[in-house]
């Protein structure tokens, strides 16, 4: 048994990809590759936007009595045959702003009914044929029309077409014929290529800039992620210490207050596992949120108690600031009385804030304010404007600071307004709720029998 063919013959498959491209010819011919939207249709400009209908109207009134005029006058052509054929020819430019291709298809038709007409006509010295001159501009301005909107298959079928067209004319009456139809073929190919590079361009530019968008956007969602992630690791301490306070009043209390029922103290036990299952759970938390490669920070979260050594370094780095706090605040910090969160996120804001001035205005005198009013810490950091315009590190950040204050405010449910000041300097103000003042607990002293 011989075996069977792996494939149609080689005759077969040509024919067939000869087909599919034919069709796909047909198709671009007849079907637009863009909505009837007129040429820069998206630019912000207005006066761009009315630019191609400005265009169209302007060739549309020259061509139309400049056609009819060599039509009548110069090929013989009588009057009224020779204003339709004149409007037929010319009226279509109006379309080219938003229906380039059906415009293409009208005058393409009426040039071949015009050549046609002409055979008719006795032939003037001087005179060509199939194509009239205004007939060639025209038709070059339609095609670089087409060269502009449409794909590059369309193209490809608008000028093969062409010279179809201009050969069929030429083998109808060979003698009458002066080369212009060849000339239309060769500058109808440049004007749709030309038109075709500064489509692809213009296609390539826009791509670019869509791409940079989404890169942008991308960008900024990875550095709020980077940021959450690395708040979400110092905040893991807070809570441990918390968690941990409660596994130990929990396991201690069955020793610490006398007089237990078994309930309770199996309540208690119950209490003191689940504080320590929880912090199982967030230690394995911590290591998916940790970098590969990155090891646990060993030094305890720092906060307001350190904010005076944060100013008093970036001092003897060269930046001139001073800081205040507010006694009561000191006062809260002593005692216990700032959540360890709000703690931690005032620090890092006063940090970053401080950084940044080193970064972008070295020299420029910076202070900073920590208050507590009406059941919130406000921490201000406020610079002037640089004594040396020139000095600064760096002249464009990552971003990364700001998002992270943002996100750090937003976690303890505060707000923050930053923003550069009329005098050139810049502000940032963060306002962090407190917990409401504890009553002091009354002490009874049991009285003695």
């Amino acid at each position: 048994m011989s075996p069977s063919p792996a494939g149609p013959p080689p005759a077969d498959g040509l024919l067939s990809a000869a087909r599919r491209n034919l069709r796909e010819l047909a198709h671009g011919l007849s079907h637009a590759s863009h909505p009837p939207t007129p040429l820069l249709a998206g630019s912000p400009r207005r006066w761009l936007r009315l630019l191609p209908y400005a265009v169209v109207v302007a060739l549309a009134a020259v061509f139309i009595p400049v056609t009819i005029q060599v039509l009548a006058g110069d090929y013989g052509v009588p009057g009224g045959l020779a204003g339709a054929l004149g409007v037929a020819q010319a009226a279509p430019l109006l379309m080219l702003a938003h229906r380039p291709l059906q415009a293409w298809w009208i005058v393409l038709t009426a040039d071949v009914l015009g050549a046609l007409v002409l055979l008719g006509q006795e032939p003037e010295p001087g005179t060509i044929w199939p194509w009239t001159p205004p007939a060639v501009v025209g038709y070059l301005f339609v095609l670089l029309a087409l060269g502009l909107r449409e794909s590059r298959r369309t193209v490809i079928g608008v000028w093969l077409t062409t010279g179809v067209a201009g050969l069929l004319l030429y083998a109808l009456a060979s003698a009458r014929s002066g080369g212009n139809g060849v000339l239309l073929f060769v500058l109808g190919g440049l004007v749709l290529v030309i038109g075709a590079a500064v489509r692809e361009r213009s296609e390539a530019q826009r791509r670019l800039v869509e791409q940079e968008t989404i890169s942008e956007a991308e960008r900024a969602q990875r550095t709020l992620l980077e940021e959450r992630t690395r708040i979400a690791r110092e905040l893991h301490d807070v809570v441990a210490h918390h968690m941990s306070v409660i596994t130990v009043q929990a396991d201690s209390a069955p020793y610490r207050i006398g007089g237990l029922s078994e309930e309770a103290r199996a309540e208690f036990a119950s209490i003191a596992a689940g504080a320590r299952e929880s912090l199982t759970e967030m230690r394995r938390l911590l290591s998916v949120l940790r970098s590969d490669g990155t090891r646990g920070e060993l030094a305890p979260q720092p906060g307001l108690d350190r904010v005076q050594q944060l100013v008093e370094a970036t001092v003897r780095a060269g930046l001139p600031a001073e800081l205040s706090l507010a006694a009561e605040v000191a006062e809260a910090v002593e005692r216990g009385g700032v959540p360890q969160a709000v703690d931690l996120t005032a620090y890092r804001i006063v940090q970053e804030a401080l950084a940044n001035v080193v970064r972008h205005a070295p020299d420029a005198r910076t202070r900073v304010s920590v208050t507590a009013r009406d059941g919130h810490l406000t921490v201000l950091v406020v610079n002037d404007s640089p004594e040396s315009p020139g000095s600064a590190l760096e002249t464009s950040g990552t971003g990364h600071g700001l998002v992270g204050m943002r996100e750090r405010v937003r976690l303890t449910g505060g707000t923050l307004d930053t923003g550069p000041l009329p005098d050139g300097g810049f502000r940032v103000a963060a306002r962090l709720p407190l917990p409401p003042p504890q009553p002091p607990s009354a002490s009874v002293t049991p009285e003695e029998p």
